[in-house]
């Protein structure tokens, strides 16, 4: 998607057919414990709602329940009693390091308050940098001291894996898989996938980066919509998303990707694995892309990772613009960001994928595979969208969009007709 912190990918069923997968959410970069402001209240009540957070951080950490919970308000016994099983589940997972930092706090008379945090954790030997989840927190000062007394996400967030059940973890060579409410045999088979992936990508794409990808495989679409803070609608017959910060900062947090297990149930073996290496491509790139980076370079060298290595014809790839060319109706433009949205035309939202991914294999083949990396390494690299392609068009393939669009066209027609 256009927007700073989305990318997209897509499952295929049926006849071939793919689906696009969807939007993702923006993860901010949280490298420090509680060192925000904490907006207009005494520096004392900051300084003490911190220090709860940072007890409750370090037990997290040390797998301590009953620090944990220490900072739970004695009375709050669904909080407590919901809070034990989160950290029983939590138990698995490798974390690396886990720190909330506090953003804002609004006083309710003297002994309670609402803080908004941002939960930083990070797995260890995954993840760089923390994952960012927004979270908003009630609090109760008792003898001095403030409690817990509800937990709950930021506005547009959702629950994190770890609160939706016990969490399976699966290591493999290249991957970590992380699932709950699906089988061990289930999640190894989506390791045996991503590990695949990850040297397709590596391949693919000429950069160095991280070489591993952590999937994440809820038990249904209305989870997996949960973890997105998206409706599940949006989700439906999607087989993955990924998740994380574009930008070429360098300071991007890990990034996720998220199965829908029913979706992605319905693929066989090549759907699979065209989908974990298009969304592996996005977590290698992710650096490259940027807000100045069209959805239909993003998608289009994503879907080029994917297939590079795949015996299969450009009909076959591309089936609904290949019955859209022979209808004599040929795409008269590069697909839009508009055309990416998943919630509308399933055909035209196939139709704007194929597009990106012929778009893609022209540059490599009439220019060479070099000039493409250049070419997306170019376009994320400007300072905006506007002029973004035009430059990289004239500078690495001494075009112009015109030119560009009019042998975009000819190759669509040379290829599916």
């Amino acid at each position: 998607m256009a927007d700073q912190g989305r990318t997209a990918g897509r499952a295929r069923g049926g006849r071939g057919r793919r689906r696009a997968a969807g939007a993702v959410l923006a993860a901010l970069l949280c490298a420090t414990a509680c060192s925000a402001p904490a907006g207009d209240v005494p520096d004392t009540t900051a300084r003490d709602i911190r220090a709860t957070l940072d007890r409750r951080a370090a037990a997290v950490l040390h797998h301590d329940t009953d620090g944990y919970l220490a900072v739970v308000a004695p009375d709050a016994t669904d909080l407590r009693t919901e809070q034990r099983k989160e950290l029983g589940r939590l138990a698995d997972m490798p974390i690396g390091s886990w720190t909330y930092r506090l953003t804002d706090v609004s006083p309710h008379g003297a002994d309670r308050a609402t803080a908004d945090v941002r939960l930083g954790y990070r797995i260890k030997g995954y993840d760089s940098a923390p994952v960012s989840v927004d979270r908003v927190l009630d609090l109760e000062r008792v003898d001095g001291r403030w409690y817990l007394t509800a937990d709950r996400p930021a506005e547009g967030g959702g629950r994190q894996l770890w609160q939706q059940g016990d969490v399976e973890v699966v290591r493999g060579t290249h991957s970590l898989v992380l699932g709950v409410g699906r089988s061990r045999d289930e999640l190894t088979g989506i390791a045996a996938t991503a590990d695949s992936a990850v040297p397709a990508v590596s391949d693919a794409w000429p950069e160095k980066w991280a070489g591993r990808v952590v999937v994440l495989v809820p038990d249904t679409v209305q989870d997996m919509a949960e973890l997105l803070g998206s409706p599940a609608a949006n989700y439906r017959g999607i087989a993955a998303v990924t998740t994380g910060e574009t930008g070429g900062s360098g300071t991007a947090p890990a990034d996720r990707v998220i199965v829908n297990p029913q979706a992605y149930a319905l693929l066989g073996e090549f759907g699979q694995r065209v989908v974990l290496t298009h969304e592996t491509t996005h977590v290698a790139t992710r650096t490259r892309t940027s807000s100045a980076t069209p959805t239909w370079l993003s998608e289009g060298f994503a879907d080029w990772a994917a297939y590079r290595a795949e015996q299969r014809t450009a009909a076959e790839i591309a089936p609904e613009l290949a019955e859209a060319v022979q209808r004599g109706e040929p795409p008269a433009a590069l697909p839009t960001d508009e055309d990416f949205g998943f919630g509308g035309d399933a055909d035209r939202l196939a139709r704007a994928y194929e597009g990106g991914w012929l778009a893609c294999e022209l540059i490599a083949e009439h220019w060479g595979e070099e000039k493409l990396f250049a070419f997306y390494r170019a376009v994320g690299g400007h300072s905006g969208r506007d002029g973004a392609v035009e430059q990289a068009l004239h500078e690495v393939l001494g075009t112009t969009p015109q030119d560009f669009t009019v042998r975009w066209r000819e190759y669509v027609a040379d290829r599916l007709g």
